[in-house]
């Protein structure tokens, strides 16, 4: 796999092209947002994440995986920031921008959840793992599909974290899938990762989620 360094904006990012990278050629786009241990000012540490050490393995890998570094706190504070890297992301020459998919864990995982609702018509298909969100605003992913993962025994982010945001979205007419770890601890990303179904189904989607965006709240005064 070839790794290139980049940076957009304050963001250093790692880009890892598949084995016969064609230029010119557009590719699925996976954006990947780590979680709080690969946090820092050195991009290096990005090359031992699990991501890429799991899916290096694969055969045929045939994403191009773009994946900044947190320099902050959380992912947050950086997230304006975030937002106009994934509007760069969408038109680089690289980038089929009809299947660029989001994916994160844990704090990566928040971060997911919330990118994809607040720019849902950017994503063909969205993998949040361990992470949560602001379920009452699950009716902005009624169109994008969604398969969430989580460890039953998670002590760092709970389980029912992931469970309502699936079922905030099915219960809007979303169709979310989750995928429950039995026994699992936090790290629910590394069995993600190791199932090469997980990257078929992404594959399988293409962006037509900005349909009928929802928003149930955007007239409502009695909520604040």
């Amino acid at each position: 796999m070839q790794y290139i360094k980049e940076k957009f904006e304050t963001i250093q990012y790692l880009v890892r092209y598949p084995v016969e990278y064609t230029e010119g050629k557009k590719y699925p786009v996976i954006l990947l947002l780590h979680g709080a241990g690969s946090r820092g000012g050195d991009i290096e540490i990005l090359k031992e994440n699990p991501f890429f050490s799991i899916t290096d393995k694969q055969k045929d890998f045939p994403f191009i995986s773009v994946v900044p570094q947190c320099h902050a706190n959380t992912w947050f504070d950086l997230f304006e920031t975030l937002q106009r890297f994934v509007r760069c992301l969408a038109v680089k020459p690289y980038a089929d921008a009809g299947r660029l998919y989001l994916m994160g864990p844990s704090m990566g995982g928040y971060a997911t959840w919330q990118l994809a609702m607040s720019m849902p018509e950017y994503f063909a298909a969205v993998v949040p793992i361990c992470g949560g969100g602001m379920y009452w605003n699950s009716a902005r992913l009624i169109n994008t599909p969604v398969w969430a993962f989580h460890g039953s025994a998670d002590p760092t982010v709970f389980v029912e974290e992931s469970k309502k945001m699936v079922e905030g979205i099915n219960k809007r007419g979303g169709s979310a899938r989750l995928t429950v770890y039995d026994g699992t601890g936090h790290d629910a990303w590394s069995a993600t990762y190791s199932n090469p179904e997980v990257f078929r189904w992404l594959l399988s989607h293409e962006n037509n989620n900005t349909l009928e965006l929802q928003d149930e709240y955007k007239d409502g005064k009695i909520y604040g």
